[in-house]
């Protein structure tokens, strides 16, 4: 009896022995496909994978800041809220340079997987644009950091602009990659260096950015248009760069409002309330577009929106600044509530996906070849 009693005793054991080995495997593989999702796996040296759309988060950080900072010019609210908000702004900044620098050395393959990705490559641009934009929120505690910053960010642009650009007119590619992130190379950006080019006292040097942003705007309008107008239906997870779409008239308005005088200028002309006009026209699509887009849960690309929403909104409050009655007087303040509702959202939103561990993307493939 005893001896049957050890021998069931053992058979027990070997079966919960047999049971953790499956466990601790089945709990292995499973760290190991959330690692993969997360870009975090053994190949990547388990340093985040941060891709380059994350610094959109700063350009709308900023973008809202610099709406505060209008609207003590125009209202009197506190500079309190501007400076807070600027603080975290460049705080972000920094850590995202870090991280996505640091992606280069330890995580190599998802890099270049990203450089040379059809869509993804588009976002790259946003690393210098965010480093234009962290210019401008540390300049009134440290200006000639923020010139420097503006310096290195609008020759990295042009850089990256030329180098892109010159790789997509080789051709032999995809109508369906056509999406509007393909204004962040050479739209956005010039856009973005001609304003922060004005802030910064360059008014010729933002005159010629502004150039370049707005022919290069005029010529891939109608791309991006026709491609959303007969091409397929734009994937889930592309559906926010549908946010995009509303920043070239309002970041182009933003840097001709620099250059012609800044929050110091003469009421707005009829250039200006033009760009103003489109940028309200788009947004009212995006309104009506977002229940297709709201497919998609919320992620990070929903920051999409912001940097539009926000130069729209610091448009509006400039041209009270700058004198302008009537209207947009009420429509700037709506908008402004509005703006910091949206901000709030995306930046709980961002919080909670971050604490979840469900922040970063899935990892990009590898490419064979470059553009």
């Amino acid at each position: 009896m005893s001896d049957a009693s050890d021998s069931s005793h053992e058979s027990f054991a070997q079966s919960l022995q047999i049971a953790a080995e499956v466990l601790n495997e089945a709990a292995h593989e499973a760290a190991q496909e959330q690692a993969v999702a997360t870009g975090a796996d053994s190949g990547s040296g388990r340093w985040p994978v941060v891709p380059a759309s994350f610094f959109g988060m700063v350009l709308g950080l900023v973008g809202i800041g610099d709406c505060w900072r209008a609207a003590h010019l125009a209202w009197g609210l506190p500079t309190l809220v501007s400076t807070i908000i600027m603080f975290i702004a460049f705080a972000v900044w920094a850590v995202l340079v870090v991280l996505y620098v640091g992606k280069w050395f330890w995580a190599r393959s998802d890099a270049l997987a990203e450089f040379y990705h059809p869509v993804q490559a588009c976002f790259v641009a946003l690393v210098p644009a965010a480093t234009m934009f962290a210019g401008v929120a540390i300049a009134p505690q440290a200006h000639s950091l923020g010139v420097a910053l503006f310096a290195i960010g609008a020759v990295i642009q042009v850089l990256y602009g030329v180098y892109f650009t010159g790789g997509a007119w080789r051709g032999n590619r995809d109508l369906g990659s056509a999406t509007p992130a393909l204004y962040l190379p050479t739209v956005t950006t010039n856009f973005i260096s001609a304003f922060v080019g004005g802030y910064f006292g360059f008014q010729l040097l933002g005159a010629v950015f502004l150039g370049v942003g707005l022919l290069s705007w005029l010529s891939l309008e109608s791309v991006v248009s026709h491609r959303l107008l007969f091409h397929h239906t734009l994937p889930l997870a592309l559906r926010p760069t549908l946010g995009i779409m509303l920043a070239p008239p309002v970041v182009g308005l933003a840097g001709y409002l620099f250059i012609t005088g800044g929050v110091d200028g003469p009421v707005p002309d009829l250039i200006g309330w033009g760009l103003l006009g489109y940028g309200l026209f788009q947004l009212l699509l995006i309104v009506r577009l977002m229940p297709f887009v709201a497919e998609l849960p919320f992620n990070a690309s929903y920051w999409a929106f912001s940097f539009g929403l926000t130069a729209l909104i610091f448009d509006s409050v400039i041209f009270v600044v700058r004198g302008a009655t009537g209207w947009i007087t009420w429509l700037s303040g709506a908008l402004f509530v509005v703006g910091n509702v949206v901000l709030a959202v995306l930046v709980i939103g961002t919080l909670i996906r971050l604490a979840s561990g469900k922040l970063l993307p899935a990892r990009l493939s590898t490419p064979n070849t470059g553009p």
